[in-house]
């Protein structure tokens, strides 16, 4: 059973070629982001918000 759907792996494929331009920003504070993990959760939540096959976000 796949974990994300491939919606979910485009959006997360588009962010980190985003990231790697420099042109990925996060969310209020409109930093570039640098940190490949803060790009794939972008992704992640792009896909989510658009409806894709991804896991809901673990609570810490």
């Amino acid at each position: 059973m796949t974990k994300y759907g491939p919606a979910a792996q485009k959006s997360v494929e588009k962010a980190m070629h985003k990231m790697k331009e420099g042109k990925l920003e996060s969310g209020k504070s409109h930093k570039k982001v640098t940190s490949r993990e803060q790009a794939i959760a972008i992704g992640l939540s792009e896909a989510r918000k658009k409806g894709a096959k991804v896991p809901k976000k673990t609570s810490k």
